[in-house]
């Protein structure tokens, strides 16, 4: 079935799901495939240049401290995930990291935007289904 599954996480409720709909995925194969979970984090956009380290630093902080619980409730499981933190846009980072790890399924959630929000901002979801190449499960 699947040998590489990339998840993307940023601790919604949807990433949560997807992150146990990827755990559920491997265990039913023998062997489990690799498990990768990526954290993106986007500094704000700003029209003045201000230092943003500190939000960005922060961030990276919660994020890794939300993956350390994730791989512990892998390893009840009797899987191993392995867990990054990474800057830039979410979309772009997901598809760029799925690729060098040579992920054959990338699992993300769905935020539940309105159509309008959607249509105006895009979706990661969305954007990371048109760019990735490979099979992509979007949960809603």
């Amino acid at each position: 079935m699947f040998k590489r599954i990339m998840v993307a996480f940023d601790g919604s409720e949807k990433s949560h799901e997807a992150f146990d709909l990827a755990l559920e995925l491997a265990s039913l194969q023998k062997p489990a495939p690799a498990i990768f979970i990526v954290s993106v984090v986007q500094p704000p956009e700003s029209l003045y240049f201000v230092d943003m380290s500190g939000a960005v630093d922060a961030a990276t902080s919660h994020y890794e401290q939300m993956l350390d619980e994730l791989a512990l409730k892998a390893k009840e499981k009797n899987l191993l995930i392995k867990t990054e933190v990474v800057i830039g846009h979410p979309a772009d980072k997901i598809v760029k990291m799925a690729r060098e790890k040579n992920c054959d399924l990338i699992v993300v959630g769905h935020k539940g935007r309105s159509a309008i929000e959607g249509f105006l901002l895009g979706s990661v979801s969305r954007r990371v289904a048109a760019e990735a190449g490979c099979t992509v499960t979007i949960v809603k």
